[in-house]
């Protein structure tokens, strides 16, 4: 195959503090499109479920072809931004995604609403990677940490910030406008893009790693598959197997494959590296952990205060806000007490934060509770992610920062579905456990009912004050085994971190 041609020089422009704001504004508000769309439909299945006469898990399948599609393609088509110039991969992208997410919008079927979500998916995984990928290999050393700063705000905390937009469109007009913010956002992003984002690809001896990306998307889909499954269908169900059997089968021959490739998708080896490995270890957990909080966060709003759907998704801004405050503010932090103290300090604060849910929150307890835990916890989370986020994409060489920018976001992903899974799961069973103490004397129906959940608790008895208030102090129970398995998982993080967390870089 003949060799790529290497981009000329980097332009001088690139120094110019306006043309580099520019950029940043450009790849963080097409990083957002993606990111709204990952959590947005959560707050409109019940919409959807009646506008397609769809079942629950039809509506589920509608909210996970993107995030599956998503995980699946972002290695393979961040090598491709590398490889065939970053921008036309940016703009590529942005089209497709604008096109699948406008057709959602108007889907007529369950069937074609789907197809536009795996097509969405496809777009997404052309921009995600890229967004970052633009900014590693473009600006100058004294000013990407500051950037990457603002793009792991945007990343961690623009879920929030487009949840509550979302559940904001549904309350005052339809779910169908929902596709309408990314719409924005993309064209948005495509015309900044236009005008500010340089065209930059790197040279390549070998050629692309079509067996590296095959096994990569096997690996990354059957893990998901397996991990969004389990809880639903049950963690010996023949699905939830086939797909943990296809991802481990898939991740092997992936490492196998690479190992072997003079010219890999991955240097699987370069985990042997502390910053590589320690900074991805860390976004796992981080967005496991964060996930799986979101996950227990939300009935506790809804089923326990009675909040509404809108204003509970209003109640998390103040942990989104101080989480993307933080990553701005975490380069500054790293630049004087270094990576590896940044990040153990903001471990040290998200496990400080989960512990206070534990110990603080309860049934009469109120928003005031949960608010110390939260805010502790974003802190914690906007200062970690930063400076893991950087030492992952500065262990890979320049002509690799695309699929630098997959794999730190492939790790976010696959932490997503894992702390849904894991937390998810804990939260299930210390409900169920606590529950069947506190419903003597209750009718068989009601009871079978309050035992599958607090939301069915709640619909099977809504004047049974007694069988509220069983529900509400069992899955406050089941949440407080949660956040300490929570607490858990951050100690053994930061204990790791403190032993082979990232290097102070020499000068810095």
């Amino acid at each position: 195959m003949t060799p790529l041609v290497s981009s000329p020089p980097a332009d001088p422009a690139l120094h110019d503090p306006r043309r580099l704001r520019a950029i940043l504004v450009a790849v963080c508000v097409a990083l957002m499109a993606v990111i709204a769309s990952v959590s947005g439909l959560n707050v409109a299945q019940q919409e959807m479920a009646l506008a397609f006469d769809a079942s629950q898990g039809t509506v589920l399948w509608i909210i996970n072809a993107y995030t599956v599609t998503l995980a699946a393609l972002l290695l393979p088509l961040g090598a491709v931004g590398d490889r065939w110039g970053r921008k036309p991969v940016l703009l590529a992208g942005l089209a497709v995604f604008g096109a699948a997410s406008a057709a959602a919008g108007l889907a007529q079927s369950a069937a074609v609403m789907v197809g536009a979500r795996v097509l969405a998916g496809v777009g997404a995984a052309m921009i995600m990677p890229v967004t970052l990928a633009v900014i590693t290999s473009t600006f100058p050393d004294d000013r990407r940490s500051k950037a990457i700063g603002v793009w792991t705000g945007v990343a961690g905390g623009g879920g929030l910030l487009g949840m509550y937009l979302s559940a904001l469109l549904v309350d005052v007009a339809s779910w169908r406008w929902l596709f309408v913010l990314p719409v924005a956002l993309v064209a948005v992003a495509a015309v900044l893009a236009l005008r500010a984002v340089p065209n930059s690809r790197e040279a390549s001896r070998h050629g692309f790693d079509v067996v590296g990306a095959l096994t990569s998307v096997v690996a990354a889909v059957g893990l998901i598959l397996a991990l969004h499954e389990g809880p639903e269908r049950g963690w010996t169900a023949p699905e939830t197997l086939a797909g943990l059997l296809a991802g481990v089968a898939g991740a092997a021959a992936f490492v196998a494959w690479e190992r072997r490739r003079p010219g890999p998708l991955l240097d699987v080896r370069l985990f042997r590296e502390r910053g590589l490995a320690s900074g991805s270890v860390a976004l796992l957990v981080l967005f496991g952990v964060q996930a799986g909080v979101f996950v227990v966060l939300f009935p506790y709003l809804q089923a326990v205060l009675g909040w509404s759907g809108l204003r509970s998704t209003l109640a998390l801004m103040p942990m989104a806000l101080l989480m993307m405050l933080a990553s701005g503010l975490a380069p500054r932090l790293a630049a004087r007490v270094g990576p590896r103290a940044t990040m153990a300090t903001g471990i040290l604060l998200s496990g400080a934060g989960l512990a206070l849910m534990a110990a603080l929150v309860s049934v009469d307890g109120g928003y005031s509770s949960l608010l110390p835990g939260m805010v502790a916890m974003g802190l914690g989370m906007g200062l970690t992610m930063t400076p893991s986020t950087e030492a992952v994409t500065s262990a890979l060489p320049r002509d690799r920062q695309g699929v630098a920018s997959a794999l730190n976001d492939v790790t976010r992903e696959l932490g997503t579905a894992l702390g849904v899974a894991l937390l998810g799961a804990i939260l299930s069973a210390g409900y169920r456990g606590a529950i069947d103490d506190r419903l003597d004397g209750v009718p068989p129906a009601t009871a079978d009912a309050a035992r599958d959940g607090i939301a069915t608790a709640l619909a099977a008895a809504p004047q049974a004050q007694a069988v509220i208030r069983a529900a509400q102090e069992s899955f406050v129970e089941g949440w407080q085994r949660a956040m300490w398995t929570g607490v858990a998982v951050m100690a053994v993080l930061f204990a790791y971190v403190v032993a082979r967390g990232p290097a102070r870089r020499p000068g810095s």
